[in-house]
């Protein structure tokens, strides 16, 4: 007896179970059976006065009246079973990357600190040949722990646990920062950088930290991806009360046939693949989300062998 008015005290208050299933109103299984109930109502009352317009018998509009509640309130029930089933299968996907994510970062702490330790000779000398196994188990750690990190990172996402400490700051000294950075990188794939920013810009309002990482990502793609020599071109303009960042290269590109799919988690186009560059496919799936959380925007521009420009905007207001 508990259980069911536990039940129908959850149906009566939608807002959260959608915060259970950590998911926007409108794609909230309780919520839908909410509206879709009152659709219903409104719905048999049209068709009540519909039926009795054209036809006569009262037993005839009552019993159309009852088949079409009944088909409507049957329809409700399969939509609403199947979002249920869908948004608690989305809450298990996130909260099972997040324990496994904890759970994979340990180990790999503790592999890296032996593997540290191994490394400073402080055990015994090691030979040259086994420095540079040494180098490889160190890089692929790195590459592991980049992964592990960005699934926690879609994991806080996704759950709306993802801190912001929004302030107000320049975005060109930032930029430069980050490109500075970059030179020994963009000077060792033989990419030159250029970066043309306005004077007296005004001060974006975000959180700098996650900034910077969106930033970072965008400049690592654009020359990872420029095969021989080439270039990379970034703007910061403004406009009333937003502040817009365009990141251009002279890359392989994105093949139009799966430009549609380029935010989504783990993708990676095919002709990136042949060139075996590295990468997990979640960058641009979490910048955008990150981006959107701070009242932004991202979109892209494409060609194949022509190269692709990635444009950001940003609140430059509270």
């Amino acid at each position: 007896m508990a259980e069911t008015i536990k039940k129908i005290l959850n149906m009566l208050n939608p807002f959260g179970e959608c915060k259970k299933y950590r998911i926007s109103l409108w794609q909230c299984p309780p919520f839908l059976f909410v509206l879709m109930g009152l659709i219903i109502i409104g719905v048999i009352i049209a068709t009540y006065f519909i039926a009795t317009l054209r036809i006569d018998d009262p037993k005839i509009v009552t019993l159309i009246v009852l088949a079409m509640a009944a088909i409507l309130i049957v329809i409700d029930y399969i939509i609403t079973r199947s979002f249920e089933r869908i948004s608690e299968a989305s809450r298990m996907k996130t909260e099972f990357i997040d324990i496994i994510s904890h759970q994979l970062r340990s180990p790999l702490v503790n592999l890296k600190y032996s593997l540290e330790v191994l490394i400073s000779k402080k055990h015994g000398k090691i030979s040259k040949k086994e420095l540079e196994y040494f180098k490889i188990l160190d890089e692929n750690i790195k590459i592991m722990g980049n992964l592990i990190n960005n699934l926690l990172l879609i994991s806080r996402i996704e759950s709306g646990k993802l801190p912001f400490k929004k302030q107000e700051f320049s975005l060109s000294e930032l930029t430069k920062e980050i490109i500075l950075k970059f030179k020994p990188f963009s000077e060792a794939s033989n990419v030159k950088i250029k970066l043309k920013a306005k004077k007296n810009l005004p001060k974006v309002f975000a959180d700098p930290f996650w900034l910077r990482q969106i930033i970072k990502n965008l400049l690592d793609n654009a020359i990872r991806y420029i095969k021989q020599k080439g270039e990379v071109e970034v703007k910061i303009s403004s406009k009333p009360k937003k502040l817009y960042f365009k990141i251009s290269d002279t890359g392989v590109g994105i093949p139009k046939s799966e430009q549609k799919y380029i935010f989504q988690k783990f993708f990676r186009s095919k002709n990136i693949l042949k060139y075996q560059t590295r990468g997990s496919g979640l960058g641009l799936y979490i910048s955008k989300s990150i981006l959107e959380l701070m009242g932004g925007k991202i979109w892209f521009e494409s060609k194949e062998r022509k190269g692709t420009t990635f444009y950001f905007m940003l609140p430059i207001k509270k």
